[in-house]
């Protein structure tokens, strides 16, 4: 797409939204930057705008005037599609894309794509260290906080761009096609935002929906809706499983990654050798290594990148010991599933910070998760109350209700015994109360760190 010339409105004044902004104004775009909250302050926008910017900035309303004179409109992915603006413009019959579509048309190199409710974060880092390990040009883009519109300047022909996807980010992809794609799994999440289970599905396997047989598809054997839509994946499949030794794909046996390819075997690594604990982890990288595969990286500069990688932070991020109880950082558990994954992960009686805002999860399955080893639960925001009554309904007795974050690090500081663990893992979004998980994460990190040694 040729954006010379053409009126193009973005849609939100977030960084996706401001880096949308650059690359159109480099492209010769006449650019107007819209965000339908009218509080935001218009100085600040202006500041992170380019200094040569001379286009509007309009908050609040689109005139009918506007709407008609526009060429291309691009949607920043905390946009919703299902907008009355939204659905005008769609009705209007302009073309409606979102970022990534944006920068896909300015892309070089390879692309690894890789989405899921879970692990996204983590082994899209993993992947970009092992890509770091052989080729020179690596680009670590996406959801993972770097717009794609940000780095695809940059892109050369012997580049690899690694690109975490959200189900927000996929929804407005139309020629999007990854060399690579990764459905690491899926499960409810983002419920308020896409309504059904169905239409969330859906807005994952996107990712695949541009994809050949000459591209390669990494899935979870695992996952039973990946089984169920895997049938109508147009690339080859590349499998992997924690549970189950597979006849082509990645797989878990004695405690060893191995990687089959028809007949021949190759052992990865030892999980032993790896530095990050859990099951979900071990699928994390399995995703990782059949991307690496895929994008014909030897396995020595594989097994040397996985056995070298300490995670990423606030994903069951290990903090400090203080008086003898270890404190982990899961502020990036705002699911259900991510955080009966961090559960499973602590080997002690734990302590466990959760709550946040109201995704519309159900948290029975996560409750029963508890078994014997949660022995409080100290619940924060939104979400306190409706947790506390599915616990109790449960059966669970330690249940603590407190207003701040930093009140709830007091109490488990206070109530942890020698050898027991304090988990902030909240199940839920960080919105109402903090700016994001990041926010929430390095708060948590700070009043543990400030609690006294004695």
């Amino acid at each position: 797409m040729n954006f010379l010339g053409k009126k193009v409105l973005v849609v939100g004044a977030g960084k996706s939204g401001i880096s949308a902004i650059e690359l159109l104004s480099q492209e010769g775009a006449q650019t107007i930057l819209y965000d339908a909250n009218e509080e935001i302050n218009k100085e600040e926008i202006s500041k992170k705008l380019p200094i040569d910017y001379k286009g509007d900035i309009i908050l609040g309303g689109l005139s009918s005037e506007l709407k008609s004179e526009l060429d291309v409109v691009v949607l920043s992915p905390g946009v919703p599609t299902d907008l009355d603006y939204v659905k005008e413009l769609k009705s209007a019959e302009i073309p409606i894309i979102g970022e990534v579509e944006l920068a896909y048309n300015f892309s070089k190199g390879k692309i690894a794509a890789i989405t899921g409710t879970n692990g996204k974060t983590s082994t899209t880092t993993l992947v970009g260290e092992i890509m770091k390990t052989y080729y020179k040009s690596v680009f670590v883009v996406g959801n993972i906080g770097v717009p794609y519109t940000q780095m695809v300047k940059n892109t050369e022909n012997d580049s690899v761009t690694v690109a975490e996807m959200s189900s927000f980010q996929l929804e407005t992809i139309e020629t999007f096609r990854p060399d690579v794609s990764a459905i690491l799994n899926i499960t409810p999440d983002h419920l308020n935002r896409h309504h059904t289970m169905e239409a969330y599905i859906e807005a994952k396997v996107n990712i695949t929906k541009n994809q050949t047989k000459e591209d390669t598809c990494i899935l979870n054997y695992e996952d039973s809706y990946l089984r169920t839509v895997s049938g109508r994946i147009p690339a080859t499949i590349l499998w992997f499983s924690s549970v189950r030794e597979l006849e082509r794909g990645l797989f878990l046996r004695e405690n060893h990654i191995i990687y089959r390819d028809d007949e021949k075997e190759c052992v990865v690594c030892d999980v032993n050798e790896l530095q990050i604990i859990g099951k979900h982890n071990y699928e994390n990288v399995m995703a990782a290594v059949g991307i690496a595969i895929a994008l014909k990286v030897p396995m020595d500069f594989i097994r040397e990148a996985v056995t070298k990688f300490r995670g990423v932070e606030h994903r069951i991020e290990y903090v400090t010991t203080k008086r003898g109880v270890k404190y982990y950082n899961d502020s990036k558990g705002t699911n259900p599933d991510a955080s009966i994954q961090a559960i499973k992960a602590m080997q002690t009686k734990t302590l466990l910070i959760g709550g946040g805002y109201d995704k519309d999860s159900d948290y029975d399955d996560w409750i029963k998760a508890f078994d014997d080893k949660v022995t409080y639960l100290v619940l924060l925001g939104q979400t306190r109350e409706k947790i506390a009554n599915a616990a109790k309904r449960l059966g669970v007795k330690n249940i603590v209700l407190v207003d701040s974050l930093s009140e709830a690090v007091d109490f488990c500081a206070e109530h942890a015994g020698v050898g027991e663990t304090v988990l902030l893992s909240p199940c839920c979004a960080s919105w109402g109360m903090f700016k994001d998980y990041e926010e929430r994460g390095m708060l948590f990190k700070e009043y543990v760190h400030a609690l006294k040694d004695e």
